[in-house]
């Protein structure tokens, strides 16, 4: 009796410590329903699903770097002035400098890593709150994006450069079934994917017994384990049935696993989460905070310059209108996906399902032909929403 009580314990604490990332899930595939239902079926169509998470790629990579600046208790309002200042010093360097594809990469990511220093030694070794940093950036950004372009469109771009947003990954082989091809390449990935996936699993569960800490039942392990592994399987059975996967989507994986790890197993990852949770205590314990802080905006810095890569190579061109009000869509992303406005809380999984949300709402009532006009308000008064919850769960602790 008292293991059964161990059990569900265990399955209650679980689902607490991740409610919100479960609610956005479930939400995201409702949204999906729903707006099959009411395109007759043109949103599920892979195609679709195919351009919906190349629009998300540049979100979802925002999103996982403001996800540790507002866990920290800050805020970044320059995020779009940023992102359209380094697409065009990408565009500039390519079609008026004519640099090769890989310089003009090292050369963004250089400056955006820079940009993110400027603004964290201001918030961290000058005392100056991040809202205030970051307004002051948005429009300091504005105006050398005015100056970059000269209120012009600067394109096209080099094909190398282009495929970073609008590619895919090279397919090896196709298998014909009727009229449907099947790019493998893309199966293949899906395979390795879902063994990697459960062997990690496997060995977390290994792990934890040897240790003695608290597991999941067998029979609820393996539910968890067939569930993600057959949306996994889903996932790359669309991607494979039109032209794969694209590059846009790789490089969203890798950043989403690579913060995942710094969050979750390493020490500064651990030392944000404190500084938003408690910064005094922080302090106390000797946690050097002024040089987390830095290192968090350094961290926004370069994911600002690879969002805008992307961002640019998917438009194939820049121009001074780029980035407007991206901002706002980055950090809805984070919020709706979990992470609390009062820092100390959210997760690099849930920013990116918020980002698929983000996009999910804006690709389907577009199909549907709804108007800017209410497809500002549904995702303002969702993102009200997300917040009062997030509100009203703190209150309640």
């Amino acid at each position: 009796m008292s293991n059964e009580n161990g059990i569900i314990s265990l399955i209650r604490l679980s689902l607490k410590k991740n409610i919100k990332q479960y609610t956005m899930f479930i939400a995201l595939i409702g949204l999906m329903i729903i707006f099959t239902i009411l395109t007759g079926g043109t949103f599920i169509m892979p195609r679709n699903l195919s351009n919906l998470f190349i629009q998300t790629s540049y979100i979802a990579i925002l999103a996982c770097g403001v996800v540790l600046v507002i866990v920290a208790g800050h805020i970044d309002l320059s995020i779009g002035s940023v992102v359209g200042f380094l697409g065009a010093i990408a565009a500039t360097l390519q079609v008026n400098l004519h640099y090769g594809t890989l310089v003009t990469i090292i050369i963004t990511l250089f400056v955006g890593l820079l940009i993110g220093l400027w603004q964290g030694y201001w918030v961290a070794y000058r005392n100056v709150p991040a809202f205030i940093v970051t307004l002051a950036g948005m429009m300091i950004f504005k105006g050398t994006l005015l100056g970059v372009t000269n209120g012009a469109t600067i394109a096209p771009l080099d094909d190398s450069f282009k495929a970073l947003g609008q590619g895919y990954i090279p397919n090896i082989a196709s298998l014909n079934i009727g009229s449907l091809s099947i790019n493998m390449t893309t199966i293949i990935i899906g395979i390795i994917a879902i063994i990697i996936y459960n062997a990690l699993e496997l060995k977390k569960r290994g792990e934890r017994k040897r240790y003695d800490f608290e597991t999941l039942p067998k029979n609820l392990q393996m539910v968890k384990m067939i569930v993600v592994s057959l949306a996994i399987a889903i996932f790359f059975g669309i991607m494979a049935s039109y032209k794969g996967i694209p590059y846009s989507i790789v490089f969203v994986l890798v950043v989403g696993i690579l913060y995942t790890f710094i969050t979750k197993n390493t020490t500064f990852g651990r030392h944000v989460y404190a500084i938003g949770g408690n910064k005094e205590a922080s302090r106390l314990s000797g946690i050097n905070i002024k040089q987390r802080n830095l290192l968090i905006f350094a961290s926004m810095g370069i994911l600002s310059a690879l969002g805008a890569i992307i961002f640019t190579a998917r438009l194939n061109a820049a121009s001074a209108s780029a980035g407007a009000g991206l901002e706002l869509e980055v950090i809805a992303s984070a919020i709706i996906g979990g992470t609390s406005t009062m820092g100390g809380e959210g997760t690099i999984v849930g920013a990116i399902i918020g980002a698929l949300v983000m996009a999910t709402l804006n690709n389907g009532m577009s199909l549907m032909n709804v108007g800017p006009t209410w497809q500002y308000i549904v995702k303002g008064l969702i993102l009200l929403l997300a917040v009062w919850v997030d509100i009203s769960t703190k209150k309640k602790n």
